[in-house]
């Protein structure tokens, strides 16, 4: 195969995010994070599949279904869950984690956890930064890498 089909196949890479609308106005900052990494990885806004969910326990579901896609190397699942009064914190934190994490497993592929799981708004505003910390980059890096990793075995 000649080099330059290898590097063509190489930065071909689908790929979808699920966002929770729940605390939308963090979330809505996670997902222009990711997308402005994706963008300068070659991979345009207009190239992926944004799907909206209710909150972050439902995520999972719709991560399943799209990574089940042949066409999908990869879902980056954002989301932000703050503590509140009550122990629901811990159970949707855990059921969102837990669940992203055995699409990940069922399917082979990589479902990236970029769901925060803060005390206070503040720290999710602190880590969803427009121009510095911002976890939906993270997530999309981490994405990018693991599909290119997993291409590589």
């Amino acid at each position: 195969m000649k080099k330059s089909i290898r590097k063509k196949m190489k930065k071909t890479r689908n790929l979808a995010i699920v966002a929770s609308k729940f605390n939308e106005y963090i979330t809505r900052r996670l997902l222009n994070g990711c997308l402005k990494e994706l963008e300068r990885n070659g991979i345009p806004k207009k190239e992926v599949k944004i799907i909206w969910v209710p909150g972050a326990f439902e995520i999972p579901t719709a991560a399943l279904k799209l990574a089940k896609k042949k066409a999908i190397d990869a879902v980056i699942c954002l989301g932000a869950v703050i503590r509140g009064e009550t122990y629901h914190f811990e159970l949707v934190a855990q059921g969102a984690a837990r669940g992203i994490s055995q699409v990940s497993l069922m399917t082979g592929k990589p479902v990236i956890l970029g769901v925060l799981s803060t005390d206070t708004v503040n720290q999710a505003l602190a880590r969803s930064e427009e121009d510095g910390d911002n976890k939906g980059c993270d997530a999309a890096s981490a994405a990018l890498q693991m599909v290119d990793m997993l291409k590589q075995i």
